[in-house]
């Protein structure tokens, strides 16, 4: 009897975006791993070059050598974000596939989650949102709901021109010294204590309404990184309340950031709704374009 050909079955999914390229794989579940058939994740990474297709090839390079797997091994890879149109061809000849970026986003935060339906809330450069509910059958339907020009660039921007700080990180440890009171005008400061019922006097009303000449770096860092923070809570909570669901799921680079992090936990309860921010939130959806139409 002919020896049986080893089945290929790991599935890649690859980001192309603005700065960054991520990747990630899934393979099948082996025997003895678990009565579940859903696939393992594979740990995913993420590159920095100067143009997609380097950026592509490299990260390629980079998750196949790290993960020791050969060309054999690899069934297709799924191929989603902005740069992926300059891929016009298949990797090495493998079977590639284009996945619509909201359809990953859906998936990804659906997945990462644990949840059936969501508000997903993709912060990249700018910032996506959809609607995504899975089916009976385990079909999942993804909805584009808008989104903002607020994000990523924003606070790199902002950040660049108010402060000379180009690192995200070197950002986040500004804001740790920053006091919100220098920078930002609240209901509190605007408002005689009682006149507005049920309302949080601690809320923003006006951000860089305050700014005081004396206001530091520090001061001005947490300001900036607020205004993002709370551009993309309000319209996550609008979509949500759109939408009749109360659980919204944070992907993208973003919710990396703990500044960012602790306004939507700290303001989730005055609106009545649950931010999640799963394990690997920031390859939410590149996790989703290697999931899309399932795996086979």
């Amino acid at each position: 009897m002919a020896a049986s050909k080893k089945k290929k079955g790991v599935v890649i999914g690859i980001d192309v975006g603005g700065s960054t390229t991520k990747i990630v794989g899934f393979k099948p579940r082996a025997a003895g791993e678990g009565s579940t058939s859903e696939p393992t994740l594979i740990a995913p990474l993420f590159v920095r070059a100067t143009d997609p297709i380097t950026s592509i090839y490299g990260a390629f390079g980079r998750f196949t050598l790290e993960n020791g797997l050969a060309l054999t091994d690899i069934d297709r890879v799924m191929m989603t974000g902005v740069g992926s149109s300059y891929m016009t061809g298949p990797i090495y000849s493998l079977d590639c596939r284009s996945v619509p970026e909201f359809s990953g986003v859906g998936l990804g935060g659906l997945y990462l989650s644990g949840l059936n339906e969501a508000i997903v809330v993709s912060m990249g450069t700018g910032t996506a949102l959809v609607h995504a509910k899975r089916r009976g059958d385990g079909s999942v339907d993804v909805n584009y709901l808008g989104g903002t020009g607020v994000g990523g660039g924003t606070l790199q921007g902002l950040a660049r021109k108010m402060l000379g700080v180009d690192d995200i990180s070197h950002l986040e440890q500004l804001c740790e010294g920053g006091d919100l009171s220098m920078v930002d005008l609240t209901v509190k400061d605007i408002s005689r204590g009682g006149q507005l019922q049920e309302v949080n006097y601690d809320l923003t009303a006006a951000n860089f309404g305050k700014l005081s000449d004396l206001a530091t770096p520090n001061d001005i860092a947490l300001g900036i990184t607020n205004l993002v923070a709370e551009t993309i809570f309000m319209i996550s909570v609008f979509a949500a309340r759109g939408c009749g669901v109360k659980d919204i799921v944070l992907t993208g680079n973003l919710a990396d950031i703990a500044p960012i992090r602790r306004v939507f936990e700290t303001l989730q309860d005055t609106f009545g709704v649950r931010f999640i921010i799963p394990e690997n939130a920031q390859f939410g959806t590149v996790i989703g374009a290697a999931l899309y139409k399932g795996l086979k």
